[in-house]
C-alpha cells in the first residue's frame, strides 16, 4: 500500500500544474486571435487617415498604408471652411438627435402597452410591428416618394426624421421587449396603491428602470441614423439641408475628383460614432444581456 501510494503521488500532484498550463496556453492563444483581429479592424481607419493626408497623385502613386512626407492637414481645414462640411454636419446631428429621441420614446410608449396592458389585439400589433424587420428599405423607397410629394414633404428633412423612426421601430421594439418582460410588476402594483397614475408611472418608474436598453438601442439608432445614405439621397434635393454621409458627393466633379477631400470628409464623419462607441461600449453589452433575459 504504501509503494502504490508513493507511486500516485507523483502524478497527482502533476496534473493540476498541467491543467494550470493548459490554461494558460488557451488563454494566451485567445488574447492572441482577440488581439489580431482587433489590428485587422484597425487597418482600414489608419487607411483611411492616411488617405486623408494625400493629394491626388500620392493617392495613386504611394502604398494604401504609406504616410505621405507631407501630410496635408490643410484637406480637413478646407473641407470644413469650405465645402460646406460644417452645415452638413450640423444637420446630420439635430437630425440624429430628433430621430433617436422619437424613436425611443415611442417604442418605450408601444413595449410599454404591449407587456402591461391587457388588450385583445397586442398580439396582432407585435407581430405587424415585427414584421417591418423584413420589409428591404429599397422596396419603400418609390412609394416613401411619391407619399411624401402628395403631402409636400419632399425636400424636407422631416421626411427623412420620420423614414428613420419608422423603420428604426420594429429593432428598437425587440430590443427593449424582453427587458420589458423582466421588469418586476411589483413596483408599479405599490405605485397604482399609492394613487400614482399611468402616465406619471411610466415617466418616473419605469423609463429610469430600463435606462440601460434604452442607451444600448439609442446607440444603435444614432449609428444607423448617421451613416444613412440613401433617404437623404432620395427625399433631398437642396444643398444646405443634405447630411454628411451625402455631402461628401460635393468632392466628386465631371472631371477631377478631390481624393483628400474626400478622405477628411469621411474620417470626420467617422469619428463622432467611434468616439461614441468606444465609450459606451460596454452599456451596447449590458443592455443587450439584460434585454435577452425574459422573466
Amino acid at each position: 500500500m504504501k509503494t502504490a501510494t508513493s507511486a500516485a503521488s507523483p502524478t497527482a500532484g502533476t496534473e493540476p500544474a498541467l491543467r494550470s498550463a493548459g490554461t494558460k496556453i488557451g488563454y494566451g492563444i485567445l488574447y492572441f486571435v482577440l488581439y489580431s483581429a482587433a489590428i485587422i479592424q484597425m487597418i482600414p481607419l489608419v487607411w483611411l487617415l492616411f488617405f486623408s493626408l494625400k493629394n491626388n497623385q500620392e493617392v495613386f502613386n504611394l502604398p494604401p498604408l504609406a504616410l505621405p512626407k507631407h501630410p496635408k492637414w490643410e484637406n480637413y481645414q478646407n473641407v470644413w471652411s469650405q465645402g460646406n462640411i460644417e452645415r452638413y454636419f450640423l444637420n446630420s446631428v439635430w437630425i440624429t438627435i430628433i430621430a433617436v429621441v422619437l424613436t425611443i420614446l415611442l417604442a418605450s410608449f408601444v413595449t410599454y402597452a404591449i407587456t402591461r396592458m391587457r388588450w385583445k389585439l397586442r398580439p396582432l400589433v407585435l407581430g405587424l410591428f415585427m414584421t417591418g424587420m423584413m420589409i428591404p428599405v429599397h422596396s419603400t423607397l418609390i412609394p416613401l416618394f411619391n407619399l411624401f410629394q402628395k403631402v409636400g414633404l419632399t425636400d424636407s428633412q422631416l421626411s427623412i426624421i420620420l423614414s428613420y423612426t419608422a423603420f428604426n421601430l420594429p429593432i428598437t421594439i425587440m430590443i427593449l421587449l424582453g427587458f420589458y418582460y423582466a421588469l418586476p410588476r411589483e413596483v408599479e402594483e405599490a405605485a397604482i396603491m399609492d394613487g400614482c397614475t399611468v402616465n406619471r408611472m411610466f415617466f418616473r418608474i419605469v423609463l429610469p428602470m430600463t435606462l440601460s436598453v434604452i442607451v444600448t438601442a439609442a446607440i444603435i439608432n444614432m449609428i444607423y441614423n448617421w451613416n444613412e445614405f440613401i433617404f437623404v439621397n432620395t427625399f433631398i434635393s437642396s444643398d444646405n439641408l443634405k447630411t454628411l454621409t451625402v455631402g461628401v458627393q460635393n468632392f466628386v466633379g465631371q472631371y477631377t475628383t478631390d481624393w483628400g477631400a474626400i478622405g477628411a470628409t469621411l474620417m470626420i464623419s467617422i469619428l463622432p460614432i467611434l468616439i461614441v462607441f468606444l465609450l459606451l461600449s460596454n452599456k451596447i453589452v449590458e443592455g443587450i444581456a439584460a434585454g435577452s433575459v425574459k422573466g
